[in-house]
């Protein structure tokens, strides 16, 4: 019928140490704080495949739709924004990415990760081309301010010669 069974014995007062590493399979953690009458689970070790490859499915989707509406997010921003929240989406997504290589590897299928290898691509290629653009956008303001206040003091200069118009200037302000 199951491939699990379940059993609840009387409490002896006896502390029980389990050996892990004679286990092979993929650690949990509960983060759950509800608190509750009945078992509770610090640690637990998932020993079947399939169902390892469930849970790390499931965690990888749920991350993947984390950053799929972050970098939604971001493209909607304005252009004039700053291109910090773009480096650090792609910073987590490269973060996301070794994680993926270095723990789960092991337990997914070649094809599973050779598909998801190119979704989170994809993902950085448009955040990737997104920072390119906020930089060129930062240095074309910057380009464009400097021409402007040159231009401004280049009409200055020729209205009242050379640096009168600050003399003139803070004249006024002395008033």
């Amino acid at each position: 019928m199951g491939s699990y069974y379940l059993t609840r014995q009387p409490k002896t007062g006896e502390i029980i140490y389990i050996n892990y590493d004679k286990y092979k399979g993929y650690n949990i953690t509960p983060k759950n704080n509800i608190s509750y009458d009945g078992v509770r689970v610090n640690k637990m070790i998932i020993v079947k495949p399939s169902m390892i490859e469930k849970v790390l499915k499931r965690k990888i989707k749920n991350r993947l739709d984390l950053y799929l509406k972050t970098i939604v997010e971001i493209m909607d921003e304005d252009e004039s924004g700053t291109s910090s929240g773009v480096r650090e989406a792609l910073n987590e997504l490269t973060r996301f990415k070794n994680i993926i290589k270095y723990k789960y590897e092991k337990y997914l299928e070649e094809k599973y990760l050779i598909l998801l290898n190119k979704k989170i691509e994809i993902l950085e290629y448009e955040l990737k081309k997104k920072l390119i653009v906020r930089e060129k956008q930062k240095d074309y303001n910057e380009m464009k301010q400097a021409y402007l206040n040159n231009m401004y003091r280049t009409y200055l200069n020729s209205m009242y010669g050379n640096n009168e118009y600050e003399d003139e200037l803070t004249s006024h302000r002395r008033r």
